[in-house]
Parts: C-alpha cells; structure tokens; sequence
C-alpha cells in the first residue's frame, strides 16, 4: 500500500466525540499515523506479519494502520472504553481485524502472548507528570522487537537517557521531527489550533 493511500484511509477515521483531559486525549492525525507505521514497514519491517500492540489506541487509528499494512495481528489497548468502541467502529467500517483491550497500561500483564512491535502516541506528560515515561516503560517490557512512539521534542535528551539507562533499550534513535497540529479540544485552549514539534522514535528492546 502506498503512503497517500493510507493516510486517504486513515483521514476517513471517527475521532474523540468527548475527549478527557485527564487522560490526555488528543487524535493521532492521518498525517503523523500514516508516516509512523510506513516508516516502521518499509525501513525496518516492523509491521506486515508481525504481531503489534497498539498502547493507549484511543480511536484506533495507529491500530488500523498497521492493520491496513498487513500486520499479524493487531492488539490496542485503553483505559477509556468510549475511544474502544470508536475504534471498534473505525475497524468495521475499514472491515480490518483488530482486537481491542480495555485495561491500564500501567498495569498490563500479559502471559504467553508474544508481542514483536508495539507502537504509541502516548500522553505528553503534561496533565499527569511522567504519564509519557509510563508509558514508554510498559512498551519496552512488552515489545520483543521494536517500539515506535511519538513524545515532545523538547524531551528529547531525557527520553534518550531514560529509555538507554532505565528501560532496557539496546538503542533509542530519533527517526524524525514531526509537527502536531492540536486542534483546540479543551477549554484551556486558548488558540485554535497549537502545533508541537514531536520526535518520532524507534526503541529496540534487549533480547532478554
């Protein structure tokens, strides 16, 4: 599939009808999610037959992209069970099959399941300090050979220390910058629109 052909299908996705705050709910564009999984695919062959988990899925639309570029299988996983039943709907309406999982992140046990990539645009960070780094812990317990995972720009150097030092990762290589345009969700939005400079990133884990 091609780049324009997957953010064509993408861009067609339900998003957040009531995002919260609390947890940080922002859409993952077409633009940033169709970029993020290709790059996986084609550069490192992290996606087709692999089997990925999708951390903080929200609507569901890093899961549907892998799914389009034709993973194994696809998992995503949220706390809000509102954004799991869009995202059951986007993978209807695209007829791809993705298995959703509401639970905690932060608490995710799972047993005998190999998981090979897991990719995320988790929280920033902002509303719940550290939210990112919770984040980025539990993927790199889980993922057995990639992680790809979008944070702030200006956290540049302490997700690169944190994940090399404290996380297990074998590398952390920023693949790109990316600009996010935050549509204004929330009240204290003042602007209409923000646009935050993000890193893409690949993590790979230490073959335990």
């Amino acid at each position: 599939m091609k780049l324009k052909q997957l953010e064509g299908l993408l861009g067609d996705l339900e998003q957040f009808s009531n995002p919260k705050v609390e947890l940080e709910q922002y859409p993952t564009g077409p633009h940033i999610a169709s970029r993020m999984l290709f790059t996986a695919e084609n550069s490192y062959g992290d996606i087709t037959d692999k089997v990925v988990a999708d951390f903080g899925c929200g609507c569901g639309t890093l899961s549907a992209a892998a799914a389009l570029l034709d993973a194994a299988s696809v998992i995503g996983f949220d706390i809000d069970p509102q954004s799991l039943e869009t995202a059951t709907l986007n993978a209807e309406e695209l007829e791809v099959e993705i298995d959703f999982v509401q639970c905690d992140i932060t608490k995710l046990e799972l047993k005998g399941l190999i998981v090979d990539t897991v990719v995320m645009n988790p929280p920033f960070g902002t509303r719940k300090k550290g939210a990112d780094m919770e984040f980025l812990s539990a993927a790199m317990k889980v993922a057995s050979k990639a992680v790809y995972s979008l944070h702030k720009t200006s956290t540049r150097e302490h997700i690169k220390r944190a994940a090399l030092r404290d996380f297990n990762a074998k590398s952390a290589e920023v693949l790109c910058e990316l600009r996010y345009d935050l549509p204004k969700l929330y009240k204290f939005h003042k602007r209409k629109e923000v646009d935050i400079a993000v890193d893409l990133w690949r993590f790979e884990p230490k073959q335990s």
